[in-house]
């Protein structure tokens, strides 16, 4: 049952007052309008500002009002004083139901249990949901969706055809151009999606289907104002991620997941992937470059900023960061270093009073249940500091490990960072460096390249191999010094986690059929 009709049959069937939480009150206003027109019901508005008026009035129309229902006792007063059946709609209510206002709650309560044998509703609406316990049975709470897909593409014709009169205005959206931009707004309000369009267009005189960095600016906005997820800007893509193939294909395969053919053929949303092995060989890496690689927006969910100082404080920031990150779907939540994150949870009851398992079950459950497209990339170092429950098929889509780079990989490595740092790979002898660079992670194969660049600097000579090599064998790689933990990490990955290089080889049991003839 979509919002219409559910909201509908609720007024139909006298449920006395409603709260609808949403921050898109003209939407719920237009729709409770035109409920009431059909139900042949009168509809009126409330707020602090203006008073109890008709729902839609213009300002200029509202000369007139009666001043003194700005108070909301008075205006319950006269919901109670009016005989005719209709729909009140009451705008940011929650102030006046905290637990300090109990003439109000009081009030709305009394009402709430008339209105139950007469033709009229009450609406709220607000942003924010305050429920005071005396009213928790007299309220049925309603949460307004965002703006569906076939939402925005109305909204988007409706702004092309009114910007067509302005002949310099270049509207150039194919079937595939309008799919980005319609991917790239879901999430948005319709007014926050209607802003941002017309800014493009104001700014640069057009409208494509390149325009998705425009889009994910009005999201970025969002994030800031919520403070508990970090946008996250790169550039990266797969070309600056060396080896890592398996991976990538895999990657690559879900690219396509989330549009709408996608959904036609009846494909799932991808859920996520947990990327985990040595330090320095990717997996941050691969988090960013998937983000530019299906032009979907990072959040990276930082678990230090979800702890607070008053109790139950730090399971509300969890569920309000997840609900963040849901109203800017379709989106990418990077969870670097999941296993220090919730290190504690497994001894939590000791150490903190449970807050770290607690914060851990509710992300969990949101990883079993979650219906919008998050698509959760995380990365972990140590597999014993990893909750077992994690692990488990169904919250996340599949597991991978990240050894250290194979020489092809490493020669690989070592041809992005020359690039990338103005140099032409091919006037360097890359083979002998990747032979030389044996135990190295990417991150120390370009840590030596930098370390080169500052010798040869100050030496006033161009970057060669040999000073490469030179900084080569000033390193000691980090595998050299934790060969137990790699070793270890190797181990418990073995048949537990697809190798992110190397594809997976069915091993042959050697037994041969013996057949006689």
């Amino acid at each position: 049952m979509n919002f219409k009709n559910e909201i509908e049959t609720l007024i139909r069937a006298r449920y006395p007052i409603i709260y609808v939480v949403t921050s898109e009150e003209m939407r719920v206003q237009n729709l409770i309008v035109e409920i009431a027109k059909k139900r042949q019901k009168k509809a009126f508005e409330w707020s602090y500002s203006t008073g109890i008026v008709p729902a839609g009035a213009s300002i200029q129309s509202q000369k007139n009002r009666n001043a003194s229902t700005k108070d909301p006792l008075m205006a319950l007063d006269q919901v109670l004083e009016l005989v005719e059946p209709a729909i009140y709609i009451f705008k940011d209510f929650h102030p006046f139901l905290a637990r300090n206002n109990f003439a109000v709650i009081r009030k709305l309560k009394e009402i709430g249990l008339h209105l139950k044998n007469s033709f009229k509703t009450i609406i709220l609406v607000s942003p924010i949901m305050e429920i005071p316990t005396e009213l928790e049975k007299e309220v049925t709470v309603l949460s307004f969706p965002l703006p569906t897909r076939d939402d925005l593409n109305d909204l988007l014709n409706r702004i092309i055809e009114e910007v067509k009169q302005f002949k310099q205005v270049v509207i150039d959206l194919d079937e595939s151009g309008r799919e980005r931009i319609l991917q790239a707004a879901l999430g948005l309000t319709l007014g926050e999606a209607e802003n941002v369009f017309a800014k493009i267009i104001v700014k640069d005189e057009r409208l494509t289907g390149q325009n998705v960095q425009e889009v994910f600016a009005e999201k970025q906005q969002i994030i800031r104002k919520s403070g508990l997820l970090e946008w996250y800007d790169t550039d990266q893509n797969f070309e600056t991620v060396g080896g890592l193939s398996i991976l990538k294909d895999w990657l690559n395969k879900r690219a396509v997941a989330f549009s709408g053919e996608a959904r036609a053929f009846g494909l799932p949303a991808p859920k996520g992937i947990l990327i985990l092995g040595v330090q320095g060989c990717g997996k941050s890496l691969c988090a960013k470059a998937v983000a530019n690689q299906w032009q979907l927006p990072l959040l990276r969910f930082d678990m230090g900023r979800m702890f607070g100082s008053l109790v139950g404080s730090s399971e509300e920031n969890t569920r309000r960061a997840i609900a963040v990150a849901e109203s800017v779907a379709p989106t990418i939540l990077w969870v670097d270093e999941i296993d220090k994150a919730f290190a504690g949870s497994q001894g939590s009851g000791t150490t903190d009073g449970g807050t770290t398992a607690r914060v851990f079950g509710t992300f969990l459950t949101w990883l079993s249940e979650k219906t919008a497209p998050v698509f959760v990339v995380a990365t972990a170092n140590d597999i014993s500091q990893l909750p077992p429950e994690l692990l488990r098929k169904g919250r996340l889509d599949e597991i991978f490990f990240v050894d250290l780079p194979t020489v092809p990989e490493r020669n690989e490595v070592l041809r992005i960072h020359l690039k990338k740092r103005g140099r032409n790979p091919e006037s360097f002898d890359t083979a002998t460096l990747a032979e030389a660079s044996k135990d190295f992670s990417g991150a120390e194969i370009e840590e030596a390249i930098n370390s080169a660049l500052y010798d040869a600097f100050y030496s006033r000579q161009e970057i060669s191999t040999e000073h490469i090599l030179t900084a080569l064998g000033q390193t000691v790689p980090l595998a050299k010094t934790m060969d137990e933990q790699i070793n270890r990490l190797r181990s418990w990955a073995e048949g537990r986690a697809r190798n992110a290089s190397i594809p997976r080889v069915l091993k042959d049991d050697g037994i041969l059929r013996r057949v006689e003839f």
